[in-house]
Formats: structure tokens, sequence, C-alpha cells
């Protein structure tokens, strides 16, 4: 949440008055996410949802009001949770609070869709009437099953020609297990049927449970930092309750801080008298960064703290790393600024001081998956102007040494002699592939040159199949996703989780300039993929590096091992023009000066590798 809400500047909002008039009732309360595969409404759902309940002034209102980065209203993604809360008046007369969260679609984001369901009770599961059910819908449904959350259907997109809502229902009943009659159909992009969503929601959806008067026991379920007030953290209380002024404990950290305010989100912070069991909403209480605040952490009262947190909580752990480095060196410490400031919205984004000969001082930096390394790449040019190199994105590997110690290691540059390996391991993923039956033998061969062993096959319906593969996480960092998308013509859909280590056979790939190794493109590889690569690091150097007055030899090495080649052909000069005739040795003369001046020139010239080069190279690896 970067620009904390376009609306904070007005204030101009009907929910406030609506909210105050209103007692504390915990029965009225419904607490619900939003969640679905990518794209298939959830933040237009959002919109809808408080333009009904006129929760933000009609002229105050614009699309994808849940989503305040850039980035996520030009892709047409959601990055951040948002909860919101908005008050609704039911058929009945009755009045209830409804607190909910709009969810990320994306793989990369899984651990911020399952901290906002283990806060709710309910969960509205969406489903794309063109596309029906994809592999991240299956996914946030076991997700919201774990829970024990009442899950709500709902169909959307019934306004395109396309939809086939009887065909979305079967597949409902049939791949979901979820009674496709308690589905309602609505266009989130029209409002049509949005009432009936709203009776569903406090007729289906179950009222939280807790004792207002107990321990205190409140579960972080997102955070974001205010330039003026410090971290806001995102709160859902189980029991007790909060106010200002009382002091609270953060269990994973043990830290204590006093509490200055309390309050509920509408897109914007509304200041309240406290936050008791059942309510959703936010504290702000002095925190000065965001990596003190851990996701999933529980809050006590410091006083009379309570004897056991709630359950579920993790560390946030990056899986893909890299190096990020700035185009002119002179920018390294705007650079490193940048990631400060950055640090303070994004706590899962890690990152240490590194190194290049090549490319000079960076850091090294670790992220949940590619989209969110470009998340970040777009963040640091967009909001600090920082254009950077980032070099070949790596994954974690696990290395056991003769000496019986066990390393971790993602950087080549931290890649041990190899003499001294006894095992190498990579992470592995569960993938799981939904695709039309038509495509299944493309997706197949995919699979398979990805070095993916099947676990299981299953047909959703005649037209649709199910793929379950185990394959390493490496190999999905590059070009699977794009190809996956390009085979089957943009219908296949993809999700996947880590599963564990395996064995590999690893080497480290070295690229030598004119015999000398350029440390920034180094990587690490599984040995049968890595001439392969090699090839196509030295292919696009060679239409980068301009010619010299001497042959530059491009390579690809695996130890002392050449794997491959590519040569940058010299300029020449035409020293024979002055020769009009005369006997050959006089030419051959003038030939064999020029060899042994281009041998000494090639052992003294320096070739000087343009940061185009690093662009081209790396950007090829990740499209």
């Amino acid at each position: 949440m970067d620009d904390t809400c376009a609306f904070s500047q007005t204030g101009l909002f009907f929910f406030i008055y609506v909210y105050y008039s209103a007692m504390y009732n915990q029965k009225k309360i419904r607490n619900f996410c939003i969640v679905a595969h990518i794209d298939h409404g959830k933040s237009t759902l959002s919109d809808r949802l408080i333009e009904k309940t006129k929760a933000v002034a009609e002229r105050l209102q614009r699309t994808q009001m849940t989503d305040n980065m850039d980035i996520e209203r030009e892709r047409g993604i959601t990055i951040k949770s948002q909860a919101v809360t908005i008050s609704y008046t039911a058929k009945n007369g009755e009045q209830y609070q409804l607190n909910f969260v709009d969810t990320p679609g994306h793989v990369d984001f899984s651990y911020e869709v399952s901290r906002a369901i283990a806060s709710c009770e309910g969960a509205i599961l969406i489903v794309d009437a063109t596309q029906g059910v994809e592999s991240q819908t299956l996914s946030n449904m076991y997700l919201a099953l774990e829970h024990d959350l009442t899950i709500l259907p709902v169909i959307n997109k019934i306004d395109l020609p396309a939809a086939d809502i009887e065909a979305v229902k079967h597949q409902i009943d049939n791949e979901l297990g979820l009674d496709s009659d308690t589905a309602i159909a609505v266009s989130a992009k029209t409002g049509q049927n949005i009432e009936a969503l709203f009776e569903a929601i406090v007729r289906q959806f179950p009222p939280p449970e807790g004792n207002p008067d107990g321990e205190l026991k409140a579960l972080i379920f997102d955070c974001h930092y205010d330039v003026y007030r410090g971290v806001v953290v995102h709160v859902r209380v189980f029991e007790g309750c909060i106010k200002a002024g009382m002091t609270v404990r953060f269990m994973n950290s043990k830290s204590e801080y006093k509490v200055e305010e309390t309050g509920i989100f509408v897109l914007d912070l509304i200041k309240n008298d406290g936050l008791q069991a059942g309510e959703v909403g936010y504290i702000i209480a002095g925190v000065k960064t965001v990596s003190d605040v851990a996701v999933g952490d529980t809050v006590t009262d410091a006083a009379s703290p309570c004897e056991t947190p709630l359950k579920g909580f993790k560390e946030v752990k990056p899986v893909v790393f890299s190096s990020i480095y700035p185009i002119d060196t002179n920018d390294y410490e705007e650079l490193r600024d940048a990631f400060e400031r950055l640090k303070l919205n994004d706590a899962s984004l890690t990152y240490e001081k590194d190194s290049s000969i090549a490319l000079g001082n960076g850091f090294r930096c670790g992220f949940l998956g590619l989209l969110h390394l470009e998340i970040v790449q777009e963040r640091l040019e967009r909001e600090f102007d920082q254009y950077v190199i980032f070099t070949s994105p790596s994954v974690r590997y696990l290395l056991t040494l003769q000496s019986g110690e066990t390393i971790v290691c993602d950087n080549p540059a931290d890649y041990p002699d190899p003499g001294t390996i006894v095992r190498a391991q990579e992470p592995y993923i569960r993938a799981s592939i939904i695709t039309p039956t038509t495509y299944l033998g493309n997706m197949m061969s995919l699979c398979l040159e990805k070095r993916g062993v099947q676990k299981d096959m299953h047909y959703l319906d005649e037209k649709r199949v199910e793929l379950i593969y185990e394959m390493p996480l490496a190999e999905v960092l590059f070009d699977f996703y794009d190809r996956l998308k390009s085979l089957s013509r943009g219908y296949t859909s993809f999700d996947y989780e880590v599963i564990g280590m395996q064995d590999t056979d690893l080497v480290k790939i070295d690229i030598l300039i004119n015999g000398e190794p350029v440390d920034a493109l180094s990587q690490l590889s599984f040995r049968a993929s890595a001439r392969d690569k090699a090839l196509h690091v030295c292919e696009k150097l060679k239409e980068e590096i301009p010619r010299q007055l001497f042959k530059i030899a491009i390579q690809g090495a695996i130890g002392s091992q050449i794997i491959a080649r590519e040569t940058v052909s010299p300029l020449r000069k035409d020293v024979l023009a002055k020769c009009y005739g005369g006997d050959i040795t006089r030419k051959r003369k003038l030939l064999e000066k020029q060899k042994e001046g281009k041998k000494r020139l090639k052992m003294v010239g320096n070739v000087e590798l343009p940061q185009s080069a690093f662009l081209a190279v790396l950007k090829a690896k990740n499209e």
C-alpha cells in the first residue's frame, strides 16, 4: 500500500457515520476473503461491493479501488492483499458489518492468501464463467478447507457472450465437490445480481466466535508502511480486545509496543475506540520497519499474555535469488537507499551486499518468485528512478561437502571446489496443470523436457484434464510459463508448491571472454542442460560485443572443459591495398607482419563488455 489511498485527502466516507451509529454486535459481523485464479475478477467484485454499500462517495470511485499501486492497476493484478470494512443493511432490516480481504491471485503471493484465509470464517471462491475451474481455483479451495472455512462459490462474468454457466456449475459439482445450487451467478463488471450475493454472504457465512472479555489473541495477516506514522499492522482479533494505550506483545519476536491508535479500513484508515473479538482492523504502535512485523504472528496483551499463539505461523522464505547492480557504478549509494525504503513496504524482500569484478558493488536479493522479481525491478525504476542489471535468477541449492559440512548455495560466486562436493540437492515442486485435452501432448512433452516426473493424471470432464508433475524449481524459472501459454494458446493454467529437496547433478558454468572469466554471467545448472545454456549465452554475447582489431573468443566452460564457443571476427585493415603486383612473397610478408601484430594485441588487449550485453543475455534468459 504505497500511496495509502488517494481517498485520504478528502475523508468523505459515507460509511463512517453508519459504523459509529451501530453498537458492537458480534452476531452481525461477517469476515470473509475473496479468492480466485488470476484474472477471474476479484478486484472488480470488490469494487461492486464497495459501490453498492456506498462506502465511498460516488465522485471518488474508480476501478480497482483496492489496488493502490500503479503497477497493480496497469497489469490488472493484485500484488498486496487489501482489507475493507463495509456496512450492509439486509432485506430483513438488520445491519451487518462486513469485513473482507481482496487477495492476490498469483502463486508467488500464496502465503498472503493463506494468512488472509486464516483471518476469516468464510471465503468467496470466484470461478470465471468463460474459463471455468483452473489450477489456482483448486489450490485456494483446498487452502480454505484446511482452515474449515465456509466456501461460497460465485460464477463471475456472466455478461460475456462466451459465458457457460451450466458447464461451470457442473465443474463446481464434480471438480470442486461443492454444491452448485448455492453458487451465485454475478457480473462484477455490470453489478448484475450483486444484491443476491450480499444476502448469501450474511445468510451462509457464520458470525465470528470469541470472548471480548478474554485474554487478547489477534492474528497479524498483513501490514504496510506509512511515511508519517510508521508501520500500520493489520489484525484480526480472535479473543479479547485492543485499545489505545495498552501494551501489546508480538509472540514470535517477543517485542513489545504501546498501542497509539486502533481503527478499521474503508480504503482509508478510520480511527475508532478499539477492536474487539471478531473484528478486523489496524493498530499503530510505533513500529519502525515492516521487517519488525512477522505476518502470521500473534498479538497478545503484554500484561496478561495468552498461553499459546494462534496456529499456522511460519516465516516467508524466498525461493528465487538474483544479484542486482546499478547500471552506473556511481549510483550504488542511491540504490542502497532505494532498497532500504522498498524494504519498509515489502517485508518478503531480502537483500545483502554483493560485488562483482565486472559490474562493481551491488546486492544479492531473495524473491518469492519471478513475478515478485519483476515487481521489485519495476518499483525500483518507477518509484526510485533506479535502472539496474539483474544477474541470472537462481534457486537455493544444498551442498554436502567431504568434511561432512552442509552448506546452502544460491550464488555461483560462492560455489565451492567441485572436488569437495559429495552431494548436491535442489528444490522440487509439485506442479498442477489444467489443460484442454487438445494440448495434452504438448504439455506432457514440455514437462518431460523440464525433467518433470508425472505423478497423476485425471480427466476433469470430456474436454479438460489435470496433470500432476514433480519437477525442479530451477526449470520453471526461465521460459516455462511463457512456453506453457504459447503451446496451449493461453488455455492452460499452472500452479505449484515447493515440496522439498532432491539430489541433482549440479555444475557451475563459467563464461570466458578472451580467456578471462566474467563472474556476473556465471550460473549454476543441471549438467545435462549446461551446454544449451552456455551456447545461448555465447550466441547473445557475440551479437552484443563490438568487434576489435583482434579475434575475441567467447567460451562457456565447466571447470577447465570448454563446452561452448563463439568467435567475434576481428576488424581487418587491408594491408595489401598498396601492392599492385609483384612477387607473392611480398604480400605474404605483409600478411605475416599483420598476423604477428594481432597476436601481440590479443595478449595485451582488454575487451570492454557494454552494459547492453549483460541486459541482452539476462533478459533473454528471463523471457
